[in-house]
């Protein structure tokens, strides 16, 4: 999954850098303030997927003595800065842009001037290019997903998912096509209308865009980043591999903690027979570890600890209020 990932971020790389230049050139050229908010935002989103390639790096280091667990929930920490910067460097910047365009349209008006905007051909070159490369961008990485979701839906999948990279660049890449769009409303509604006004609302409707795009790339890495747990379908292998053991009387409570995006860790708290001998305890604790291991080798840390069943014990601590 990190190969198909990082393909696709490689991917959206080279094509968003070509973008910014290509837009930030025709900004220039035609004072367009929705230009410069897509051409910030094609920045933005590759200072972003430099981001996610420093977090894969990051993420492949091996555990050591500081981090005994390793260091895959990297990725997750940077998807999160991703989402930082996609809000302030993206979203808020095309707002004031926004807002800059609408005062400078008002002063112009207010003095009886009346705006012109330059060269609007270039822009609708400019953005039809970057459409046909963004959506070759995203075309890529909706197939990934697609690959990786199957038979489940986009939204469970978003939901669901444990890789941030592959559902941060898909949702980048929808944002930015979308914007591209609203881009090219606008400068086409000033070309046709001749109201200038129709550049700056598209810069606001792109500013709300990348905001709320912005809120669900973090809203997913949050979780993440402070412990959610394995996927449904992972704990019921557990709970049922632990119940199918000889001289189990009850699996107590079982609680996981994803690490990253292809691990996670796994503890269990087993009641076992009275008759069984520490010996066999021990003995059946460690091939009840190697047979979940085996099963789900996402399951890199497995802890099986010996109690008896207290009820009082098995309630959950009350959180101070």
């Amino acid at each position: 999954m990190a190969h198909g990932s990082k393909k696709v971020i490689l991917l959206a790389l080279g094509a968003n850098t070509g973008i910014a230049i290509a837009k930030f050139g025709a900004f220039f050229l035609t004072a367009s303030a929705s230009l410069l908010a897509e051409a910030i935002h094609s920045l933005a989103d590759t200072g972003n997927q430099l981001l996610l390639l420093l977090g894969m790096k990051k993420a492949s280091k091996p555990p050591d003595e500081r981090h005994p667990f390793g260091y895959k929930m990297e990725s997750y920490f940077w998807s999160f800065i991703v989402a930082v910067m996609l809000f302030s460097l993206g979203g808020l910047f095309a707002l004031y842009e926004g807002l800059h365009k609408l005062q400078e349209l008002d002063e112009l008006a207010a003095a009886g001037e009346a705006y012109e905007m330059n060269r609007p051909e270039v822009a609708i070159g400019v953005l039809l290019v970057a459409i046909i490369l963004e959506g070759f961008s995203w075309f890529v990485a909706t197939k990934e997903i697609n690959h990786l979701r199957g038979k489940e839906s986009l939204f469970q999948f978003i939901e669901g998912s444990k890789s941030t990279e592959i559902i941060v660049i898909w949702m980048e890449d929808t944002a930015a096509l979308v914007g591209l769009f609203l881009a090219l409303g606008g400068v086409g509604l000033v070309m046709v209308t001749g109201n200038p006004y129709w550049d700056a609302y598209a810069t606001f409707a792109i500013g709300a865009l990348l905001v709320v795009i912005a809120f669900l790339v973090a809203r997913e890495t949050k979780s993440l980043l402070i412990g959610e747990a394995a996927t449904q379908e992972s704990q019921d292998t557990i709970r049922r591999l632990a119940e199918e053991t000889e001289g189990v009387v009850l699996l107590m409570n079982l609680r996981t903690m994803q690490l990253g995006e292809d691990e996670f860790l796994a503890a269990l708290k087993i009641q076992w027979a009275a008759e069984l001998t520490v010996a066999e305890v021990v003995e059946r604790t460690n091939d009840l570890e190697h047979r979940i291991r085996t099963t789900i080798p996402r399951a890199r840390y497995v802890f099986v600890e010996a109690d008896v069943f207290d009820a009082e014990k098995a309630k959950l601590p009350e959180f101070p209020s």
